[in-house]
């Protein structure tokens, strides 16, 4: 059986950190635990678990210090956490079992993030990240921000979910001051790090900024084609904000470039005729939502509600709204066999029983 080591950053994380190596001491054979500057309990809470705890100076940058933590592990293979992550009753099973049959040929594992949920905890978001590294094998963390190893030789996909479970608040300004700050030095940004600078300015309000620097990425021809899938939502968001609706529906179209449709899409473009009153595109474009098989190993963002739950909704709404109850019922039924407990199909079972109540 393989062995391994997890490797940690931290910075003031003694509200979680014990939840999280407390969960995992009985998965990996050894802990390395790198601060970059905590001014809580969190290197007290450490070495009850680990002797292995090092102070690494923070420089604004996210692969020194994971690289850092990664040159201090001994084992076969690496894994990384945060410390606001968990892995539950049910994924610790399917790790075991990953560890105890994992091949010392592979390279990189590549396991399920999951960072949002439903009412019932269900995850509604989710993507494949690069988790178990094969030590000694020259692989390496790259970007100060959204820093990644960019997986190579043999990789196989697992099936033991990382769950992100955030109970604070993480510092908002971090990320857009980290990108800015390389933009001053004068660095260039590779094209992931385009990518994702935009969607700070997005997520910052800065609409207009942020669709020049998404359209500068999607001309790189370098960018990789699901993070060029994702910019197409990402940036027709930008176009639907100010008002352009023109460009930002045929942005979603652009997507196709890339690939066959994914339901992400579809719904946003279904979500855009419902917005127009056009309820017959609109049920086209959900029904090929419904339609459209879901491949998380492609490495995208996955929204799974749109792979069935969101689909049936909207095309119930489509169907009543054109007057086909028979249909409007089927799609309403569909959604309370995926989540009768979801508050729009609640509210529509009042709806249809209401009309049924109604001479």
């Amino acid at each position: 059986m393989v062995t391994i080591s997890l490797c940690m950053i931290v910075k003031n994380e003694e509200a979680v950190l014990k939840r999280l190596l407390s969960g995992v001491t009985d998965l990996v054979d050894e802990i390395i635990i790198v601060d970059t500057g905590s001014t809580d309990r969190t290197k007290e809470i450490a070495r009850e678990f680990t002797p292995h705890v090092y102070d690494f100076p923070w420089q604004e940058d996210f692969a020194a210090a994971r690289n850092y933590a990664f040159s201090h592990g001994t084992k076969d293979y690496l894994l990384w956490l945060d410390a606001d992550d968990v892995i539950l009753p049910k994924a610790k099973e399917k790790f075991l079992q990953l560890k105890k049959t994992l091949s010392p040929m592979v390279d990189v594992v590549m396991l399920p993030y999951e960072t949002a949920f439903d009412e019932q905890g269900n995850p509604t978001f989710s993507y494949f990240r690069e988790r178990l590294i094969k030590n000694h094998a020259g692989f390496r963390w790259e970007g100060e921000i959204h820093e990644v190893i960019t997986p190579r030789g043999n990789i196989i996909y697992g099936n033991a979910p990382i769950t992100h479970q955030k109970i604070k608040v993480a510092d908002p300004e971090r990320n857009l001051r980290i990108f800015e700050k390389m933009l001053a030095e004068g660095k260039t940004l590779s094209p992931r790090h385009q990518f994702y600078y935009g969607r700070e300015l997005f997520y910052h309000g800065q609409e207009e900024k942020a669709a020049t620097i998404f359209e500068e990425f999607l001309a790189n021809p370098n960018g990789w084609s699901e993070n060029k899938i994702e910019c197409t939502r990402q940036l027709a968001a930008c176009y639907f904000h100010q008002g352009l609706e023109e460009l930002g529906i045929t942005t979603l179209f652009r997507s196709f470039l890339w690939d066959k449709p994914r339901a992400e899409i579809c719904c946003d473009i279904g979500a855009y005729f419902l917005g127009k009153q056009s309820y017959e595109q609109s049920i086209f474009w959900y029904t090929l939502a419904a339609d459209t098989s879901r491949d998380d190993t492609k490495g995208g963002f996955i929204l799974g509600d749109c792979y069935g739950l969101i689909p049936y909704l909207q095309l119930c709404v489509c169907y009543d709204r054109l007057g086909d109850r028979e249909k409007a019922l089927h799609y309403h039924q569909l959604v309370g066999k995926i989540n009768p407990n979801h508050p729009s199909y609640l509210q529509n079972e009042q709806y249809f029983q209401n009309k049924k109540e109604t001479p």
